[in-house]
């Protein structure tokens, strides 16, 4: 269930090549402070998933509510 609710969310992830050093910058509409930077997009792409999942765990610990994805 939750590897879906993560699957769903990366589905919204939108990724650019920042102009000033070449990285590759994503990040995740409707999840305030999900991003992430990195030299090459799959590694951005790793990077923004492990974000998007100490970030769940931290609001659930904090009985906060997860932004619906689907």
């Amino acid at each position: 269930m939750i590897s879906e609710y993560i699957q769903y969310a990366l589905e919204k992830a939108r990724y650019e090549i920042l102009p000033d050093d070449d990285t590759y910058y994503g990040e995740i509409p409707g999840f305030r402070g999900v991003w992430a930077n990195a030299g090459t997009l799959e590694s951005c792409r790793r990077e923004l998933q492990e974000t998007l999942e100490e970030w769940i765990l931290i609001r659930l610990r904090m009985n906060k509510k997860v932004p619906k994805v689907k």
